[in-house]
């Protein structure tokens, strides 16, 4: 069984300071896994104000969102302009793949992906993901293996994109297993890893669950479960004040036998032949506030193809 950590790196502070953190974790209980950094403006300040409003979130969660990202990372994009983290991080992020850690796009722009894409038409779209990619380029000196979309937030023209920039994965949903995404009966060849764990962000706060015991909630999970998962983990998350909460999840599920890979990893263990092709439809989850892209309903299925 493998279980796949998948860390966003969504700002400059978490490039900065929850990278190396999160690396010596890894490190010390044998585990790999997939950074995919953000190579663009901070704007996190925008993002975070309209979140701390009344009534957007649970006041636990709030409090955390302050905790986590810290004072100044509350004014970029608003007060202060938002630092190029592509320019600024560039050393931890070639370092990060030097110690042997996949790395991959996250996104341009962390809050106006989030923000614009499920409205946007393909241009805009495709200039986005573009940008991305020639700085991460730029960064490493090669094209990215894959790529997972900010908030798991996409629409037609990225999941397109997947494809045509030649992504050997993507990871822009929620769902239960590896697919072939399918966006309205058009098959797309690029294959999904989804997300298919709640985040620990998701379950603090929720039926007595808080930084101390959250980790027992995702380990029954996973006990209950066998087979390949996918984990979102974030650097400003658990790279900062929810580390030791990641260091005895890493713990449990080694002692319950999962190897602890990157997504890459995850894809080579892949037959796209026999890979299932599964819709791809925007939806809602348990803990998390909006709308995101989940895994649909497989795609001419055999009970399907019967009926025909």
């Amino acid at each position: 069984m493998r279980l796949a950590l998948k860390i966003d790196v969504d700002t400059l502070r978490g490039t900065l300071k929850g990278v190396p953190r999160l690396m010596a974790l890894l490190q010390k209980h044998g585990a790999n896994a997939s950074f995919l950094f953000s190579v663009g403006p901070d704007h996190t300040g925008r993002a975070i104000r309209r979140a701390l409003r009344p009534g957007f979130m649970k006041k636990v969660q709030r409090t955390s969102v302050v905790a986590h990202y810290g004072i100044k990372t509350l004014l970029y994009g608003t007060l202060l302009p938002g630092p190029d983290i592509g320019r600024r991080g560039a050393k931890v992020m070639r370092a990060t793949r030097e110690a042997g850690f996949e790395t991959a796009i996250h996104c341009w722009d962390h809050v106006k992906w989030q923000d614009g894409v499920a409205t946007a038409n393909a241009a805009w779209t495709e200039a986005e993901m573009r940008t991305a990619d020639a700085r991460y380029r730029e960064i490493f000196g090669e094209a990215s293996p894959g790529v997972g979309a900010a908030g798991w937030q996409m629409n037609a023209h990225a999941v397109r994109m997947t494809q045509r920039l030649g992504y050997r994965w993507a990871s822009d949903c929620r769902g239960s297993h590896p697919f072939v995404p399918v966006w309205h009966a058009e098959v797309v060849h690029c294959p999904q890893l989804p997300t298919t764990l709640p985040t620990l962000d998701e379950l603090i706060g929720t039926d007595d669950l808080t930084n101390d015991n959250v980790h027992q909630r995702l380990l029954r999970l996973t006990a209950a479960e066998r087979k390949d998962h996918v984990f979102t983990l974030h650097a400003e998350l658990e790279g900062l004040r929810l580390i030791d909460a990641l260091d005895r999840l890493l713990a449990g599920w080694r002692e319950q036998g999962y190897q602890l890979v990157s997504l890459g990893q995850l894809r080579d263990t892949l037959d796209m032949e026999t890979l299932p092709r599964h819709e791809m439809r925007v939806g809602e989850i348990p803990g998390r506030s909006g709308t995101l892209m989940v895994q649909g309903g497989e795609f001419l299925s055999t009970r399907q193809t019967q009926a025909l």
